[in-house]
């Protein structure tokens, strides 16, 4: 989990905001899975993780529901619109646009959301969230199924090359 949230980190530092943007809106699903007794990811979980870590940042602006709507869209259809959603689409704005932070307001029908501050306000949740949620049984279970990195390989599969697993 810590590699996740260091390569999304990462990411963000680099400029790459689509994919520090996906690994963001990922996060709320694999730490509700991962709370979670069948470690299944769901709509419910994803929305409820999302307003208890994520969404008091937002004033009401963006809860765990139009957050999972925009997270369906971009991530299945890559869109920024979702038919059911609260506003007609999500703008986010890259970094340094005019020497402002333009974030977090509502522009005619559309919700503006600065791109590596949502990042960061979700990786800071999840970075929060972890140290305590590893020590709860179900999380630990959970833990132990996690995709992560092998620096030296996943015996008996591969050995001796980093791999992902």
């Amino acid at each position: 989990m810590n590699d996740l949230l260091q390569q999304t980190r990462s990411a963000i530092a680099c400029q790459l905001y689509y994919l520090a943007l996906n690994s963001a809106l990922a996060l709320p699903d694999i730490c509700g899975a991962l709370e979670a007794p069948d470690g299944q990811a769901t709509r419910a979980r994803y929305a409820a993780w999302f307003d208890k870590h994520v969404a008091p940042s937002y004033g009401g602006t963006l809860d765990g529901d139009a957050c999972y709507r925009f997270r369906c869209s971009m991530l299945h259809q890559g869109r920024t619109q979702h038919p059911k959603a609260k506003y007609a689409r999500l703008v986010f704005i890259e970094p340094g646009a005019r020497g402002h932070v333009l974030h977090n307001n509502v522009v005619n029908d559309a919700l503006n959301i600065d791109v590596r501050v949502f990042c960061e306000d979700v990786v800071h949740a999840a970075e929060l969230w972890l140290p305590s949620a590893i020590n709860q049984p179900q999380v630990a279970s959970n833990m132990d199924a996690f995709v992560r990195r092998y620096p030296d390989g996943l015996p008996p599969y591969i050995l001796g090359v980093p791999v992902i697993g």
